[in-house]
């Protein structure tokens, strides 16, 4: 059997769906209020560093196929990708100003994206939106990626936990296997799971 005559169907029924929903809507708007000085911080140290924008914000592909804006703290210089689309390639990427990769190193610079979960473009758990740049190109390998189309991006995401940044090609395909075992057997239980892990992670400091 071929990937275009496999269907993936979502996890969760449509009314575990809506709950999921409101509950990121209420938790993001809270979180936005409380980090407030946070983000007034990272705002001014990012734009003093070089005078440029603090905020990023660049299209990503969201649910149903629909682009939306990502925002980030900027960590890179404003010539990051003068030379077309690349890949982020870890700690070590010469395109991250100080101040940003302090802000990668303690994922600071996602802080932003609780705007774009409260606005309902993403959840807080979800496989992470890609550019559809990179999105043409694994489907020209893996046309499955589409049946992510169904449920909305997230801040985190199983794939992130196991397979960390995908600054290569064969990184993304392993990455959107795991993202679709997450969308089949997505629930409550395993979303909390995973965000148990991504804060452990982050207090541990690990890399992902």
């Amino acid at each position: 059997m071929g990937y275009d005559d496999e269907f993936i169907r979502d996890g969760m029924n449509g009314f575990e769906r809506n709950v999921k929903r409101v509950g990121d809507c209420i938790i993001a708007g809270i979180l936005l209020i409380i980090f407030s000085p946070l983000f007034l911080i990272c705002y001014i140290v990012v734009h003093r560093e070089d005078g440029g924008p603090a905020i990023f914000k660049q299209e990503r592909i969201g649910r149903f196929g629909r682009p939306f804006y990502i925002y980030k703290f900027r960590s890179m210089r404003l010539d990051a990708e003068s030379m077309g689309p690349q890949l982020y390639a870890g700690g070590k990427d010469n395109r991250l100003t100080k101040v940003g990769k302090f802000l990668r190193e303690h994922h600071l610079d996602e802080l932003p994206q609780l705007w774009n979960v409260f606005c309902g473009q993403m959840a807080f758990i979800g496989p992470r939106p890609e550019r559809k740049f990179y999105i043409d190109q694994i489907m020209e390998r893996d046309p499955r990626y589409r049946f992510l189309y169904q449920i909305r991006p997230g801040v985190t995401s199983y794939a992130t936990l196991y397979n960390g940044y995908t600054d290569t090609m064969e990184k993304m395909l392993r990455r959107l296997r795991y993202d679709l075992f997450y969308l089949q057997h997505r629930s409550w239980w395993f979303d909390f799971k995973i965000l148990v892990r991504t804060f452990i992670n982050i207090v541990f400091g690990k890399k992902f």
